[in-house]
């Protein structure tokens, strides 16, 4: 599929509708799209980032639909395979010099093999003149890795941006202005990717807004025709501010934690509050990692098992203490059988947080009425703390 963006500049991409896990780990309900883009100004053409390897010749028949015989340049945002996994393949067929900047280049060579003689080394706010059409590379460090970088199309005023603000959504729709379905998209994308570097992304966002910027183009999902739909989102997410929410992640053996935590998201939404429960048995990691974006509050209800947390748990609190949300407030429940310390555990295993920890409640055996009564306590400090 191939769209005009402005004039001489082409989405080349492809669409992947069929994905339904990426980098085997996050689920894709919507699929997902590879975006390359083609800017031919009056001397020179570039090609800004190549597609994933399973859509090779998807890609090049785009290109040959634009009776495409000669690339100047290959610019390289970023060094993961779906974007640069094709790289060398342009080099060899079009004589295109790859740019990008000196840390995506080491990696460019490790991670897909590129030559040292095919690479041109570029500095941050450095321009290239394709005549008519003048490029200029904005570095944005771990965004979502240490090289990420942006590239922006002065005369056009189009960013193509990367990683940033894009949104693993397969649709023909390729460029939008905004919507319900492409902020959940877009939502997901950054809870999933984005958020563990929310402090940095923040100060790359201001480095970025300095341009004069009419349309987001970004590497996954559909380009912005309208960029304060994105930014404005994104600057909430990346923001300390949270919203008066309470992400309940739990697993029960024998019911007795299933009991504990029903009867406190019970007492919570009697408050008012707006709880978010997954166990975890069967959830979405995506839709636990959006809820988590705002979420003031983190409940973490598990059984114990051979002396420690439930596996399933353990993997659930890894993911929340590698996306490091902004999360304030961390209350843990739980039940035993025997003995054991899984309360320690748990505080070990989230150290990125930081978060003030409740008061466990933990029980031995079924609940009894008077540990509803730490729950009610439990409840109490919860309530408070999101009203203060």
């Amino acid at each position: 599929m191939i769209r005009k963006l402005a004039n001489n500049v082409y989405f080349v991409g492809a669409i992947d509708w069929d994905r339904k896990l990426f980098d085997e780990l996050i689920p894709l309900p919507n699929g997902t799209t590879y975006n390359s883009y083609l800017v031919k100004g009056q001397e020179k053409i570039a090609l800004i980032d190549t597609v994933d390897p399973k859509k090779e010749e998807e890609f090049f028949n785009n290109l040959d639909k634009l009776n495409i015989g000669k690339i100047d340049y290959v610019v390289s945002n970023h060094a993961e395979q779906d974007h640069s996994g094709l790289i060398n393949k342009v080099v060899e067929k079009y004589g295109a010099k790859v740019v990008t900047n000196e840390k995506c280049a080491e990696f460019l060579k490790t991670h897909v093999h590129v030559k040292d003689d095919d690479i041109k080394i570029i500095k941050d706010g450095e321009e290239l003149d394709l005549g008519g059409k003048t490029l200029k590379f904005v570095f944005t460090p771990w965004s979502h890795w240490p090289e990420t970088m942006v590239t922006y199309l002065k005369e056009d005023k189009v960013l193509f941006s990367c990683d940033l603000f894009g949104s693993h959504f397969a649709t023909s729709d390729i460029e939008q202005k905004g919507g319900e379905k492409l902020l959940e998209m877009a939502k997901r994308y950054f809870a999933e990717i984005m958020m563990p570097f929310r402090s940095i992304i923040k100060k790359n966002i201001e480095k970025i807004e300095q341009l004069d910027i009419e349309k987001i183009a970004p590497s996954h999902g559909p380009i912005y025709s309208n960029p304060s739909f994105i930014l404005n989102e994104y600057k909430k997410w990346v923001s300390d501010i949270v919203k008066n929410e309470v992400v309940v992640l739990y697993v029960s053996m024998h019911d007795s934690t299933k009991k504990m935590i029903e009867y406190l998201a019970d007492k919570l939404m009697d408050e008012g509050l707006s709880v978010k429960l997954h166990n975890i048995v069967n959830s979405d990691i995506g839709e636990i990692a959006v809820d988590l974006v705002d979420a003031s509050t983190v409940v973490i209800g598990t059984p114990m098992v051979l002396a420690g947390v439930h596996p399933l748990m353990a993997g659930a609190i890894y993911l929340v203490n590698a996306l490091r949300p902004k999360t304030k407030y961390l209350a843990l429940v739980g039940s035993y059988g025997w003995g054991g310390r899984f309360i320690d555990e748990i505080k070990e295993m989230t150290k990125n947080l930081k978060a003030e920890i409740f008061e466990p409640v933990v029980v031995k055996g079924l609940i009894s009425k008077k540990d509803y009564k730490k729950l009610d306590n439990l409840v109490n400090e919860i309530i408070k703390r999101n009203k203060d």
